[in-house]
């Protein structure tokens, strides 16, 4: 008989995880390297990052990855680490609510991160039809951690209290409509933090950690429930990576001395 969590049992911990005021922290991963170095370190879940499993792949982010390949990139992490697994899905790589939500149970992982711009235009997405695909998510997979994300921070015209305004109404619909999570990028600072924690009345919000915004020991004092940190940690592995090919490239020796 298996030992191993059910996949209802890990969404379930998954979920418990998001806590207003104790935030999971997940620093997002591109790969099953990645992914283990994120879980032996004690993290209770990993969560993959499209905009760092695009270029792993060897494509462009906002939906430039074939779906076959990214989903087989998310099942290859989810085999890989013993925790629950959310992967950022982006808009849905152009799949109905019903056909995302199997093909993503059958890589493994228990959540989803999904955003609401329209990569055919660049646009917001109508907010209604976005919370109506939630909501048929929902409906397929009753266990699915969803992590909705709205762009209407950096997308979109308007000034900062319009933007905030939308962001608020969006997040409100995506949560009525099953989401267990929302996550308005681009809310970066301390007012724009609280605001949205505010909006939605204590249900849990994600929050990008970034190097000019408030620690993750602030976010959790703010009431945030999820702290990720996109792509950013694999743009340093990279960068910490093209210094080591330079120096080789120059002649020298890329270890430290001892």
């Amino acid at each position: 008989m298996s030992t191993e969590p059910s996949r209802t049992a890990l969404a379930a911990r998954l979920r418990a995880l998001h806590v207003p005021g104790d935030p999971l922290v997940l620093p997002n991963v591109w790969d099953c390297a990645s992914a283990r170095a994120v879980a032996d370190a004690g993290f209770p879940a990993v969560a993959t990052g499209s905009a760092a499993v695009a270029p792993a792949l060897g494509y462009e982010d906002r939906e430039g990855t074939p779906a076959d390949e990214m989903l087989a990139a998310v099942a290859r992490i989810a085999r890989a680490v013993p925790v629950p697994v959310t992967a950022d899905m982006e808009r849905g790589y152009g799949m109905g609510a019903a056909e995302l939500a199997e093909r993503l149970a059958a890589t493994g992982a228990v959540g989803c991160n999904l955003e609401d711009t329209d990569h055919r235009t660049g646009a917001p997405a109508d907010a209604g039809e976005q919370a109506e695909y939630l909501a048929g998510l929902r409906a397929a997979d009753p266990d699915l951690v969803i992590n909705a994300r709205t762009d209407r921070f950096v997308r979109g015209a308007g000034g900062p209290a319009e933007r905030l305004a939308d962001a608020a109404d969006r997040m409100r619909a995506y949560l009525e409509a099953g989401a267990d999570c929302v996550y308005p990028i681009g809310a970066l600072d301390e007012t724009a933090v609280r605001a949205v924690v505010e909006a939605v009345d204590g249900r849990p919000v994600n929050v990008l950690s970034w190097s000019g915004g408030p620690s993750p020991a602030r976010l959790a004092e703010l009431g945030v429930a999820r702290i990720s940190f996109g792509h950013q940690l694999h743009q340093l592995v990279q960068e910490y990576f093209t210094g080591l090919v330079a120096a080789v490239a120059r002649g020298d020796s890329p270890f430290p001395k001892a």
